[in-house]
C-alpha cells in the first residue's frame, strides 16, 4: 500500500500519531509537533540555500517552516522504493483573508520585515536574467503567440478574444519596456546583487527581486480590488513604514505596475499547453483583464505619480 512517504518518519527518528493529506502533502502528527512530508523534485544544492535562508530568518525570531535533517545529517530521504521527500515543521494557522484590510495590511508589513533580513551571499547559478531582457522576451512572445493564433485562425473562445485585445496589451508591454530604461534600474539590480537580496516566494536571486515579491503580493490583492487606488496606498503606506521604499525602487514598483505580466502570463500558459482544449477558467481571467483594463491602466498612472 503506498504511503505517501509515511515510513520516511523512522529517518527522523519520529512516528506519526495521525496523518492526513494537505495539498499535495502530508500532514503528520508527532512527538516534535506537526510534521510536513512531500515529494522532493528541485536541487539539493538550492535546497541547502533554502535552508540557510530559513535558518537565517529563526535566529531573527521568525515563525518558519524549516527544513529537518534526518538520523544521517541531511535534508532529504529516501523510502524503499528510493522516492525523495522532505520534512519540515509546520505551524498551524490561516491564510491571509484577502477580504480582510486587517490581514491585507499586517501581511504586508511581515513581508517588509522579513525582506529586510532577507539576504545571503550571491549564488551566481540563480541569478536570473535582468527585467529587461525578461519584458523584451515577453513582448516577443506575445507577437509570436499572435502569429500563430492568425496563422491558424481562432478557433476557440480565448483565441478570439486574444486577438481582439493583443495590441492594446502589447503597446503597455512596449511603453513599460521602454519606461524602464529611463530609470535607475540597472543600478538598482546591481545593489540588490551585491546584498544577495532574496524573494520570499521563489528563494531565487533575481533582478530586483524584493520588489518582484512586494508587485506580485499587491497585483494579486488589487486584482480582487478591481485596482482600488486607497487599498493600494494603505499598502504601500505599510509596507514603507516598515522597510523605506527609495525613490528607485518606487520607479521600478511603476514600471513593474505598468507591465501587462497576468495578460503574458494566461498567453504563454496557452501556447505552452494543450491549445485545442483552454479551460473555462483561462477564458475568464483573459476576460477578467480585458474587462479591468482602464482601471488598471488608470490605476498605474494615479498611485505613481509624480506630485
Amino acid at each position: 500500500m503506498y504511503d505517501y512517504g509515511l515510513s520516511v518518519l523512522e529517518q527522523y527518528g519520529l512516528t506519526a500519531f495521525t496523518s492526513g493529506r494537505v495539498r499535495g502533502a502530508l500532514l503528520c502528527q508527532t512527538e516534535k509537533g506537526p510534521v510536513i512530508l512531500r515529494e522532493f523534485h528541485g536541487s539539493e544544492k538550492k535546497l541547502s540555500m533554502q535552508q540557510q535562508l530559513l535558518e537565517k530568518l529563526k535566529k531573527q525570531n521568525c515563525f518558519v517552516d524549516a527544513y529537518l535533517r534526518n538520523q544521517e545529517g541531511v535534508l532529504v530521504s529516501r523510502d524503499k522504493d528510493a522516492i525523495p521527500y522532505t520534512a519540515q515543521i509546520w505551524f498551524e494557522g490561516r491564510e491571509c483573508d484577502t477580504k480582510s484590510e486587517t490581514d491585507i495590511l499586517k501581511s504586508i508589513r511581515t513581508l517588509a520585515q522579513i525582506h529586510k533580513i532577507m539576504q545571503l551571499p550571491v549564488e551566481m547559478d540563480y541569478v536570473g536574467r535582468d527585467l529587461q531582457d525578461e519584458y523584451s522576451r515577453h513582448n516577443q512572445e506575445m507577437k509570436k503567440i499572435r502569429r500563430f493564433i492568425r496563422k491558424k485562425g481562432a478557433s476557440n473562445q480565448f483565441e478570439k478574444d486574444y486577438l481582439k485585445s493583443v495590441e492594446w496589451f502589447l503597446q503597455k508591454g512596449e511603453e513599460a519596456a521602454d519606461m524602464l530604461e529611463t530609470t535607475d534600474y540597472k543600478n538598482l539590480r546591481q545593489q540588490a546583487l551585491q546584498k544577495g537580496s532574496i524573494c520570499h516566494g521563489e528563494y531565487n536571486q533575481h533582478n530586483v527581486l524584493i520588489l518582484a515579491d512586494l508587485y506580485r503580493f499587491m497585483r494579486k490583492i488589487l486584482e480582487k480590488y478591481c485596482w482600488d487606488l486607497h487599498i493600494a496606498r494603505k499598502m504601500l503606506s505599510a509596507y514603507n513604514s516598515v522597510r523605506p521604499i527609495s525613490e528607485s525602487e518606487w520607479q521600478n514598483l511603476r514600471v513593474r505596475f505598468c507591465y501587462p505580466e497576468k495578460y503574458w502570463k494566461l498567453a504563454n500558459h496557452y501556447y505552452t499547453h494543450n491549445k485545442a482544449v483552454v479551460s473555462g477558467k483561462n477564458v475568464e481571467k483573459l476576460r477578467t483583464l480585458i474587462h479591468q483594463k482602464k482601471q488598471w491602466e488608470e490605476f498605474s498612472k494615479q498611485c505613481f505619480r509624480q506630485e
